[in-house]
């Protein structure tokens, strides 16, 4: 099995990108699972990532986030029936809407240092919206869900608060509040726990969901974000907290959490958490639902060929789990060394 260094692999990126045997047309996968990716980790042109989802990595689904650069909450109706048209083309379903909804300041409270105006830059995928245009985004996200057939819509619990519990109370009449109206037409929510917001780690996630009891609520476990914000147990120890009958989605992704607070996105395989053991835990818990890969890391060079790593890494994950079959990824493909 040949390895190349980081450095070489940044070097020859883009020829060696398409060496890997996924690039020759992928067996569609059979699991348990909804396997997907979020299309825009592999690139802005939404039609050339469909293709490489179900072309190339043989599956059936997709998370939608953006496209052609724009949040899917901005795109127009052009763009919304082209999306419907190159989704039929590669005969691809749609996890969920992973809507920015409550990914903003929470009036009254003290600015965080984790939205667009504070300390540190944070990624909105170009949908920065304020507290006022809340109520509007999820109509906007439940429309969208009802169009692309989903009954998913991803959310948060606002930026991030040194000092949340003030203010905790009122956020989680919100999150009822939101779920309540989604459910009215059929739908969920699944609040992702997210590294720059209130709900970070599976201690916190549990917590949540302990305090907004609605069957329109559920759990978008992301254990990578979790180690991101230094829950460093997230797998097995934050997962084992969490209500498994209200996981409602799953983000896939790698990350090594260092020191006073830094982290480091890596492919999948790589750093925590230990994905085969997770997807082996997500089924011992009767869950069967979506896990989508949410790549984050970049260190391949491009996002496609960064997203194609950790592609890789998540198919030996599953594999190993027992989750999936045939092996997604098949052949002598190069391993990285992010250490190099």
């Amino acid at each position: 099995m040949p390895t190349i260094s980081r450095r070489r692999f940044l070097e020859t990126s883009g020829a060696l990108a398409f060496t890997l045997p996924t690039i020759l047309g992928a067996e569609p996968i059979s699991s348990i699972f909804k396997v997907a990716v979020i299309s825009d980790e592999i690139s802005s042109d939404f039609d050339h990532a469909c293709s490489v989802i179900a072309n190339d990595f043989g599956l059936q689904w997709v998370e939608l986030r953006t496209m052609w650069a724009k949040n899917l909450i901005n795109i127009d109706e052009a763009g919304l029936a082209l999306a419907e048209t190159i989704l039929n083309k590669y005969k691809l379903r749609v996890t969920d809407i992973a809507s920015p909804l409550f990914k903003t300041d929470y009036p009254g409270a003290p600015q965080s240092k984790y939205g667009p105006r504070g300390r540190v830059a944070s990624d909105t995928h170009g949908s920065a919206t304020t507290f006022k245009e809340q109520d509007e985004l999820l109509e906007k996200s439940i429309a969208l869900a009802h169009r692309f057939k989903t009954d998913r819509i991803r959310c948060f619990d606002f930026w991030r608060l040194d000092d949340p519990a003030p203010y905790r109370e009122a956020i989680n009449a919100k999150l009822l509040e939101a779920a309540t109206r989604a459910g009215k037409d059929n739908l969920i929510l699944v609040l992702e726990n997210e590294f720059e917001c209130n709900t970070a780690t599976g201690r916190e996630a549990a917590t949540t969901l302990a305090a907004v009891q609605s069957p329109h609520l559920m759990l978008n476990w992301d254990p990578g974000n979790a180690v991101a914000r230094g829950e460093t147990d997230a797998f097995p120890a934050g997962f084992d907290l969490l209500p498994k009958n209200r996981i409602g989605h799953c983000h896939v992704k790698g990350a090594i959490y260092k020191q006073a607070g830094t982290f480091e996105w890596t492919p999948v395989g790589k750093g925590q958490p230990d994905w085969a053991a997770q997807f082996k835990a997500l089924k011992k818990a009767g869950y069967r639902g979506s896990v989508s890969l949410e790549t984050h890391w970049t260190g391949g060079g491009s996002p496609e060929a960064s997203t194609r790593i950790s592609w890789a890494g998540m198919s030996e994950a599953l594999e190993k789990s027992g989750t999936a079959s045939p092996s997604p990824v098949k052949g002598d493909w190069p391993k990285v060394d992010i250490t190099g």
